[in-house]
């Protein structure tokens, strides 16, 4: 997994509430279990819209979706995380996403930003009316910042945090601590002695 510290990128604006992980990627691409190439599944059903926001130029350059309320309900398909990033994005900004998603999204670096409902909606008008927009995530400060206006805070626990900023999941963390846990069992030879 790529560390995430703080970035700048451009936005993509998808302004719809309950937006479901069949939505995000179809169940046709569940078959695979190679996470490379789900990105082009990314809202399959949708790009066959031309106008569609992720069929638009500006889009391959973005690294952040603020995305309506409810982002990633549904089933529990760790291909939806894997699709966005499989695009390009490394943030998804919503008021709220679904507990397995967001769950799934910090397991596999992808960061769910939750903000409140008129944060979501001055950045999704903002992003809409300049493309251009760039959002700065501060993730060692819980912060992010659209264009040069004041920072705002974001929650998130401080294990996935670590982790995310190190660049490593949860195996990734226990073998990090390989060292401290071959201390631990020196320290105890009678406890694992008994449970032989």
């Amino acid at each position: 997994m790529e560390p995430i510290t703080t970035f700048t990128a451009l936005a993509v604006a998808l302004p719809i509430e309950n937006i479901d992980t069949d939505q995000i990627i179809p169940a046709r691409y569940l078959k695979v279990t190679d996470k490379n190439g789900l990105g082009e599944g990314l809202f399959a059903e949708w790009r066959n819209d031309p106008e569609f926001v992720l069929n638009q130029p500006q889009a391959r350059e973005a690294g952040i979706l603020v995305a309506g309320n409810n982002f990633g309900c549904g089933s529990s398909r760790e291909h939806a995380p894997w699709a966005l990033l499989g695009f390009g994005f490394r943030a998804v900004v919503s008021t709220y996403f679904a507990d397995i998603f967001k769950n799934n999204s910090l397991k596999n670096g992808l960061l769910p930003i939750v903000v409140d409902p008129d944060t979501l909606a001055h950045l999704i008008a903002t992003v809409a009316r300049d493309p251009e927009s760039e959002i700065t995530v501060d993730l060692a400060n819980q912060q992010l910042r659209l264009n040069d206006e004041a920072p705002v805070a974001f929650p998130i626990d401080a294990f996935s945090k670590h982790c995310l900023l190190h660049g490593v999941d949860q195996l990734g963390y226990i073998q990090a601590q390989e060292a401290a846990i071959a201390a631990y069992e020196a320290r105890h030879p009678a406890r694992l002695n008994s449970l032989a």
